[in-house]
């Protein structure tokens, strides 16, 4: 803490843009960079977004592109702003202090930014830089020494973010968009305990629903084979009459929960990997077999099968226990369903899930009328969020998520690790530890300090 008050008296080229002396060079360097990595994400996220949304051809026509430029120019400015700040910042200050080239350079280069960004976006934005700064601080504390790291501390908080987000799932008007969707799509309508009919009404139209799908004959494909199977094989389990899974037995509504995840999660990992297994198949043929059969998948499978089903299965027990159906069964059962994340331990999804909570939490108090609404709130917290991402790229690179390393890299082609981290290690923060081999080469005619003098705290 010692360290945050002194100061270096390195110029902007010494530590930031080593690459070139000049300072408005070095902004449009950066800036070309990254018009064209945001181009690249921006244009293939929001085609593929079309795509699977099934937009019309107006929307092509009249709406993409304005979108793909509006959020490229916001990404292009976040880094081309950083760089124009952190020059300013040194040429105002007259000195580099310990926050000066992270934090200070991009708080105000963030908050610019954002406010080139749609407003529908900024949110999920602020959700997606929240947790990364969040990580990167229990990071830090844990590299300090504060914090001792929870053993399956990421599975204790997915169990705890689970129940509550499940509690809210099963109120009414508990949660809403995208979130009540992807829940709705994960655990099933029949979870949810709002029906505008009775459970005999609705089993004795199922009854004759099924009934009547029988007489119809169809080709048998393999899906109704085993469907076919499943029905057999828990014909005779019993349903509670406050289940609405009608049609299904309990434990047929289990077993078939946790065959539907465990099959999207599985096919959901090998498209991740496809595009690195294509690149590598013709010169290694044999990585199309791992595409298939690699851990990693089977892991995301397990991990979404068996939270769907040992949530579903709590719940029916709960029903069977206490012979009703309340919505505190789902603290219960999302409780237990976390233990799932045991297959596949993951605290970005962790992480995440308690972000996404505090604001679907955040929100409910604004409508109760307890909570204050704090106007440009998202564009605030994107700002420090992001400022506090920056602080640790610049002085503590090793505490920094390496997804997130990787995308600094790829947006600015690798500069933001041109930087002379090892006149920082003077603050303390060993931010040349993951750098130990690159000293970049500088004409002396620039610097201010000579190299091979050594550096000393003012």
């Amino acid at each position: 803490m010692a360290a945050l008050s002194k100061s270096i008296p390195h110029s902007c080229y010494e530590i930031g843009h080593t690459w070139h002396p000049q300072c408005s060079w070095a902004v449009l360097h950066v800036t070309q960079s990254a018009l064209a990595e945001s181009l690249r994400i921006y244009g293939t996220l929001y085609l593929v977004a079309a795509i699977l949304r099934k937009r019309k051809l107006d929307y092509y026509l009249y709406k993409l592109l304005p979108e793909i430029l509006q959020s490229t120019s916001f990404l292009t400015a976040n880094g081309t702003l950083y760089i124009a700040c952190f020059c300013i910042l040194r040429k105002i200050l007259g000195k580099f202090y310990f926050w000066s080239p992270g934090f200070g350079a991009a708080l105000p280069a963030s908050y610019m930014a954002i406010l080139i960004e749609r407003k529908s976006r900024r949110g999920l934005l602020t959700i997606y830089m929240a947790n990364q700064a969040t990580e990167t601080l229990f990071r830090m504390a844990v590299a300090r020494g504060a914090i001792t790291p929870l053993r399956h501390g990421e599975v204790l908080l997915f169990c705890i973010t689970a129940a509550l987000f499940m509690f809210f799932f099963r109120c009414k008007d508990g949660l809403k968009g995208f979130t009540y969707s992807a829940l709705k799509f994960i655990v099933g309508k029949e979870e949810i305990p709002t029906h505008s009919f009775s459970p005999e009404t609705a089993f004795a139209k199922s009854d004759r629903k099924i009934m009547h799908s029988e007489k119809v004959s169809q080709p048998m494909n393999i899906l109704a084979l085993t469907k076919k199977l499943m029905d057999k094989v828990c014909k005779h389990g019993p349903r509670h009459r406050c289940c609405k899974h009608y049609g299904d037995n309990c434990i047929s509504y289990c077993i078939k929960g946790f065959i539907r995840m465990f099959s999207i999660g599985y096919l959901i990992q090998c498209c991740l990997r496809i595009p690195s297994t294509f690149r590598h198949l013709l010169t290694q043929p044999s990585r199309l077999f791992s595409l298939f059969y690699n851990k990693e998948n089977f892991q995301l499978g397990a991990f979404l099968g068996s939270f769907v089903s040992i949530y579903k299965g709590t719940s029916c027990f709960l029903r069977w226990v206490r012979n009703l159906d309340d919505e505190l069964h789902a603290l219960v059962a999302g409780c237990l369903a976390g233990i799932s994340m045991m297959f596949y331990k993951s605290t970005t999804i962790s992480m995440y899930l308690v972000s996404k909570l505090v604001e679907t939490i955040y929100f409910k108090g604004i409508e109760s009328g307890k909570v204050p609404y704090f106007p440009h709130a998202d564009s605030i917290i994107y700002a420090i969020s992001t400022s506090i991402c920056f602080q640790a790229a610049v002085m503590e690179v090793q505490n920094l998520r390496p997804s997130y390393w990787k995308f600094l890299l790829r947006l600015t082609k690798g500069r933001f690790a041109l930087m002379n981290r090892k006149v920082l290690d003077v603050f303390g923060t060993e931010a040349s530890k993951n750098f130990k081999d690159f000293t970049p080469k500088l004409d002396p005619r620039y610097t201010v300090v000579p190299p091979e003098l050594p550096l000393e705290l003012s």
